[in-house]
């Protein structure tokens, strides 16, 4: 209970937003308006879950970032793992991957056509698969943000150790500072600040967003996925906004460090180097992903089996991309709620517990 009181408490909610509506009366004034976005699909999710939009003015304008991993994926990176089952490797993966649309079917419908396509909630999972199965190649669909990252570097390594030779990984990894320059680099975009990510921040540090804010100064505030605590970082940016005192702000001391998990990130600098990453809806940016270096080639997917990630061909109908990139709300897409919906996803934005567009339909819907 101590936590629920701490962090979901109704009256300490009501009194920052009371203070919310202060700050925005204040910028009301100034007629300034505000758009906040939440980089982390997890905050997109907690803050339909806990009717955060309906609490603040009319000034204050949360956007939904591209911050699920399996929405950024690009449906090529799909359409290769789905090859692979077809040629008889075992691909290991978590569930949310299941039911992502590729260019033609999802990795689902590949397993009800027989197959090989196993549910992993640990990525350790993947090293049994492969002991059981000496005779099969398992690839592991590497995807996901910092924070994914070191749990399945970690079972690489071990599976190193171990001199398992039946494994390797297909990367799809993600950086979240690298797409903060592409959003603001965005002429269609005017996001004023970010509410960054509490996972990925606590391997990555607060430090990790200073080059951003100094050089755009643009407000970074770090939170955890509670309505209390949601709340108090969008106060937070509102405090800084008005005071024109951009910085990077952590509201999520108890986990979320100034350097991050030292240990977590030289694990992954020391098998991952950075190069462009696709990502769906916004195209390749910058050195924003990584992939394994090339002496881990005998465990990358792509040298090893001989496969390349090509560019996949998402539905034309579905506006995902432009979802991700915060430029329509989910329920501005023609297909939302419609021929699109959890039970039967068009886009990887419905599919994901994290996607945009399930949390507006779960949640938010009107």
């Amino acid at each position: 209970m101590k936590y629920i009181d701490d962090y979901r408490n109704p009256d300490t909610a009501k009194f920052i937003v009371k203070d919310i509506k202060k700050s925005a009366k204040v910028l009301e004034d100034k007629n300034i308006s505000v758009n906040i976005m939440e980089v982390c699909g997890s905050h997109t999710m907690a803050i339909a879950r806990f009717g955060i939009r309906d609490l603040l003015p009319k000034n204050i304008n949360l956007i939904s970032g591209p911050g699920c991993p399996v929405c950024v994926t690009d449906s090529g990176y799909i359409d290769t793992a789905i090859k692979l089952a077809e040629s008889g490797v075992i691909i290991a993966t978590f569930g949310d991957m299941i039911n992502v649309p590729g260019s033609e079917k999802t990795l689902s419908k590949c397993r009800a056509e027989g197959c090989r396509v196993e549910v992993c909630y640990s990525p350790i999972t993947a090293i049994d698969l492969a002991k059981k199965n000496p005779d099969k190649e398992v690839v592991f669909l590497a995807i996901g943000f910092e924070t994914t990252m070191a749990p399945i570097i970690c079972m690489i390594d071990s599976a190193i150790k171990e001199g398992i030779k039946n494994i390797s990984i297909l990367t799809a990894f993600k950086l979240v500072p690298p797409v903060l320059e592409a959003l603001t680099a965005d002429p269609e975009l005017r996001i004023d600040a970010f509410l960054c990510p509490s996972h990925v921040s606590a391997i990555i540090g607060e430090k990790a967003y200073e080059p951003f804010v100094e050089e755009h100064q643009i407000p970074c505030v770090i939170a955890s996925f509670e309505p209390v605590e949601i709340l108090l970082g969008l106060n937070c940016i509102l405090k800084q906004i008005i005071a024109n005192r951009p910085e990077v702000e952590n509201r999520y001391k108890r986990v979320v460090t100034h350097d991050g998990n030292e240990m977590a990130t030289e694990l992954i600098n020391r098998y991952l180097e950075p190069y462009d990453a696709a990502w769906r809806g916004l195209g390749t940016i910058p050195k924003s992903g990584l992939k394994l270096r090339e002496k881990y080639s005998s465990i990358n997917t792509e040298s090893k089996l001989n496969v390349t990630v090509k560019q996949g061909k998402p539905n034309s109908a579905c506006k995902c991309g432009e979802v991700l990139k915060g430029k329509i709300k989910p329920d501005e897409c023609p297909l939302f709620g419609k021929a699109c919906s959890p039970i039967n996803p068009i886009g990887p934005c419905m599919v994901s517990s994290e996607g945009s567009c399930a949390a507006y339909f779960k949640y938010s819907r009107h």
